[in-house]
């Protein structure tokens, strides 16, 4: 590998200062760094070297990118590496889905660094298409390519002291290796009993008075800002006395966002909010690598050659991403190659008629509840509705936003699950995914039953993928290469087919991003959905760990009780 110098403010984070000097790097590590005396002037005009980002807590899966296509995105804003749950893949498929984010991501320079899912299925209440025991979870811990036990979500089964829980968290403690947690609104005793479990970390708090308890439990906090998930602004300004215990992440960002902005949009608007930029870089740089012994380095000599170059630190405009020494992304541009990708799948469910989707009376009790979705928020509420009824039949209440909402199962035919939610704020048409955290069946919301039937009939012809289906005048014209737009009768739909266990593409991550803007922009502005993120927001409609109130393939879900309405 070739040797080369680069000149700049250098900001060692480690040592809270910043220097003009020179950094060397000989076979892909920093064989040394000088400070260097110039003129003032020189300095103030000169960019910054400082190390790279990484997001401590991502699930690859959620960008519909496979992992290579994942880091072409990411390097564009200086991520050097990840903490990278692969919760998702393994609901779908198991061992071989693991197995198959580690080999993808080994394509590239981007360092991932994945863990072993401890809640696969999540819960014993809906149909996963596979299932990690104890055995499981601690023969990937042995693995050098495994770096933690993924965010233990069963928290219920930490208070209860289950035994296949504890089994888990007994491997990884074996192993030396940390405990993600996912602990939304536990508080008091209970959190205390979970964090003294051994579970390390929580990015699920989305209040300051939640996360400032559990920092002083031990607990290290994760502010997450996702696609659909928001805690920045809720969390940011316990950072001021708390930093070396705190990091940031993304969890969940589609590929439009992602194509946007990463970790150092954070950075940047933490500076905005007057917080130190050594406290912003320690959490954004420092912390993550640190916490869970990442392969990274830290700009210090006898490290990897993993570091960026910015603008400035207040914008923290990326110029340059180094990665081992490569070169892996400059101005804007990154530098890696798509690679083509194998598939892999489990998906097997016929397509649906419309009778199908039919809400009988008979189908609810007598009091009828409905999802209430949050705008940047995954839990959800818990109210009563009052649809409108037709022939013994419930229909959609457009007019209040009380809408439709069904999960199908695709790992086989079965009944389909019902129920009503709030806030999507659909005019016509309806939306499908198989993106539905955690088992990935079809979820889909709409106003009728032949919208609905529609979307999710293309997710089906797909094995997987976002669709959106509206009634109106029938076109003919091409989409976009990876994705499809059809007019057939009187419907316009679109679909984004993500054939890698119906989660992801294996296509140009800039062309996913830009395919599903497209599909996004539809169900917006057509559709007339006023959520920011409505393909996110209706994935974690069936994510039934997080409170209040969720539909899975088996019925409709009570998070605080933990059992079926």
């Amino acid at each position: 590998m070739n040797s080369f110098k680069i000149q700049g403010n250098i900001v060692d984070i480690l040592a809270r200062k910043i220097y003009y000097g020179e950094v060397f790097v000989e076979n892909g590590k920093i064989a040394s760094i000088k400070s260097i005396s110039i003129a003032n002037r020189q300095q103030q005009t000169a960019n910054f070297i400082l190390p790279g980002f990484t997001d401590s807590h991502v699930h690859i899966e959620s960008s519909m990118l496979v992992p290579a296509e994942f880091a072409k995105l990411a390097v564009v804003h200086g991520t050097v590496g990840t903490i990278s749950d692969p919760h998702e893949i393994a609901n779908v498929c198991g061992m071989p889905g693991v197995e198959f984010m580690i080999t993808n991501g080994k394509t590239v320079p981007l360092k991932f660094h994945f863990g072993a899912p401890s809640c696969v299925p999540a819960t014993i209440f809906e149909t996963a298409g596979a299932a990690l025991n104890a055995a499981d979870v601690d023969a990937l811990l042995q693995h050098d390519d495994i770096f933690y036990l993924s965010e233990m979500m069963n928290f219920p089964g930490v208070l209860f002291g289950d035994e296949e829980v504890y089994k888990k968290i007994a491997s990884a403690k074996k192993y030396g290796k940390p405990v993600d947690g996912h602990a939304p609104g536990l508080r008091g005793d209970d959190a205390k009993k979970y964090i003294d479990a051994g579970i390390s970390t929580d990015h699920e708090c989305f209040t300051a008075d939640e996360a400032l308890e559990k920092l002083k439990y031990g607990m290290k906090i994760l502010i997450r800002e996702g696609s659909a998930a928001k805690n920045f602004e809720a969390l940011i300004n316990l950072m001021h006395e708390h930093y070396a215990m705190m990091m940031f992440c993304s969890d969940d960002k589609h590929p439009d966002s992602l194509a946007g902005g990463h970790i150092n949009q954070l950075c940047a608007r933490a500076v905005a909010k007057n917080i130190d930029v050594f406290k912003v870089l320690q959490a954004a740089c420092i912390n993550p690598v640190q916490h869970y012994k990442m392969n990274i380095g830290l700009l210090q000599k006898g490290d990897a050659a993993d570091f960026i170059v910015v603008e400035d630190l207040v914008n923290f405009k990326v110029l340059q991403t180094y990665i081992n020494g490569e070169l892996v992304a400059e101005n804007g541009k990154s530098l890696l190659v798509t690679q083509s990708s194998t598939l892999i799948n489990n998906f097997d469910c016929s397509e649906k008629n419309i009778l199908d989707f039919k809400f009988a009376i008979s189908d609810f009790g007598e009091i009828v509840y409905a999802i209430e979705a949050l705008d940047g928020q995954l839990i959800t509420n818990k109210i009563i509705c009052h649809p409108i009824v037709t022939d013994k039949f419930y229909e959609s209440d457009v007019a209040n936003d009380i809408l439709k909402m069904v999960v199908v199962n695709r790992y086989k035919n079965a009944p389909i699950a019902k129920a009503f939610i709030k806030n999507f704020g659909l005019k016509q048409g309806a939306i499908a995914s198989s993106v539905a955290h955690d088992s990935h069946n079809i979820v889909a919301v709409g106003i009728d039953d032949e919208s609905i039937c529609k979307a999710v009939n293309l997710v089906i012809k797909e094995s997987g993928g976002v669709s959106a289906a509206s009634p109106q005048r029938a076109i003919a014209r091409s989409f976009a290469r990876n994705s499809k737009e059809e007019g057939t009768g009187m419907f316009k739909s679109m679909v984004l087919p993500l054939p890698v266990a119906g989660l992801m593409s294996n296509q140009d991550g800039y062309k996913v991003a830009a395919d599903y803007t497209a599909i996004d922009k539809m169900v917006k502005e057509e559709l007339g959905s006023t959520l920011a993120a409505p393909f996110m927001t209706l994935s974690f409609m069936a994510l039934l760990v997080i409170p209040h109130l969720k539909l899975s393939d088996l019925g409709l879900f009570d998070g605080d009780g933990f059992k079926f309405v």
